[in-house]
C-alpha cells in the first residue's frame, strides 16, 4: 500500500515512522472523517467497487471517500502498515425502525496495546465508517460518551456474544450498531457489499448519500437534501447542478476531479430525478 501517499491525504506524512500511540491514533482517526468523506456516489456513476482494502485505499489517496467497507477497510489496512494492533469485525447498524442484529451491514475496527491515562486498559473502538456518528476513537469499556454535540453509549451486546453495542445520539441518522469479538476477513462482506450496491432496497441505491464529521457536528448531503446537524439542525435544498457540485467540493471535499463533464450531467440528472420523485411520492 502507498501509506506515504495515504498519509499525505490525511495531511499527516510525519506519523510514517512514528512509533504506535493512542494520541497518533487519535490523530489519525480525526483526520480520516474530517478529510475523506463517507459517500456512496460511485453507485450512481455506475462504477462498480469491490471490499478490497488496497483499492480502497487508492480511491482515497486518489481524493475519493467511500462507506464502510471501504473506508474502515482501507483504513485497517494503513493502521496495520503503521505497526497498530488492529483487528476487523463483523456488525450490524440498524435505522431507528430496525431491531438489532449482526447481519454484515457495517465493518467494525478495533486497535489494542494503546493505554493512556482515559484508557488504561488500551483498547479502542475504531470507526471512521460510521457516517454521522464518531470523530474519534473511544475506548473499548462500556460507558456514556460526548463527542462534541452528540453523546454515545457503548455497552455489553444483547445479540452478539461478547459483543459489544454502540447507541448511537438520538438526534442522528441511525438507532446504533452492534459487532462480534471474532476476527473476521473481508470476504465475510462481499456478498452484503453486492446488495449494498445493486438492490433497489438498499439505501445507497435509493439516495445518492455523503456524511463529513467534524468536532462540531456533521453535514450530510441525501438526495438535493443538504443538513448541518450540531446544536440543532440546518437544512436546504439545493436546487441546481452548480449548487450541488459546488456543496460536494466544499463542504465533503469532493471535487470529482476524476468524474468527467458527462458523467457529472448524468449523475445530477439522476439525482435530480431520484429527488422529485421523492417529493411526489412516486418510486424513484
Amino acid at each position: 500500500m502507498n501509506t506515504a501517499g495515504y498519509l499525505r491525504r490525511l495531511g499527516l506524512p510525519h506519523l510514517h515512522n512514528a512509533p504506535t500511540s493512542a494520541d497518533d491514533l487519535r490523530s489519525l482517526h480525526v483526520a480520516h472523517v474530517e478529510k475523506v468523506p463517507y459517500e456512496a456516489l460511485e453507485i450512481w456513476l455506475g462504477r462498480p467497487t469491490t471490499v478490497d482494502p488496497l483499492e480502497s485505499a487508492e480511491r482515497i489517496i486518489r481524493g475519493r471517500g467511500g462507506y464502510c467497507y471501504h473506508l474502515n477497510g482501507a483504513f485497517s489496512a494503513l493502521l496495520a502498515a503503521l505497526g497498530y494492533e488492529v483487528t476487523r469485525h463483523v456488525g450490524g447498524v440498524q435505522n431507528h425502525d430496525a431491531e438489532p442484529g449482526i447481519t454484515a451491514n457495517h465493518l467494525v475496527l478495533t486497535v489494542r496495546g494503546l493505554p493512556s491515562p482515559d484508557n488504561p486498559g488500551g483498547e479502542w473502538l475504531v470507526d471512521a465508517g460510521l457516517g454521522d456518528a464518531l470523530h474519534e476513537p473511544l475506548p473499548l469499556v462500556a460507558g456514556t460518551y460526548r463527542q462534541g454535540p452528540f453523546q454515545y453509549v457503548l455497552r455489553p451486546s444483547e445479540v452478539a456474544p461478547g459483543g459489544w453495542r454502540f447507541d448511537h445520539d438520538k438526534s442522528c441518522g441511525f438507532r446504533g450498531m452492534d459487532f462480534g469479538i471474532e476476527k473476521a476477513e473481508m470476504s465475510a462482506f462481499a456478498d452484503m457489499h453486492s446488495h449494498l450496491t445493486t438492490s433497489p432496497s438498499s439505501g445507497f441505491v435509493r439516495v445518492a448519500t455523503a456524511h463529513r464529521r467534524d468536532a462540531y457536528g456533521v453535514d450530510s448531503l441525501r438526495g438535493l437534501l443538504l443538513t448541518r446537524l450540531g446544536h440543532g439542525a440546518q437544512s436546504v435544498t439545493l436546487s441546481s447542478s452548480h449548487d450541488y457540485f459546488a456543496a460536494l467540493a466544499d463542504i465533503f471535499l469532493l471535487p470529482l476531479d476524476d468524474v468527467s463533464p458527462a458523467e457529472k450531467d448524468q449523475l445530477w440528472r439522476r439525482v435530480h430525478e431520484a429527488h422529485e420523485s421523492w417529493l411526489t411520492g412516486r418510486p424513484a
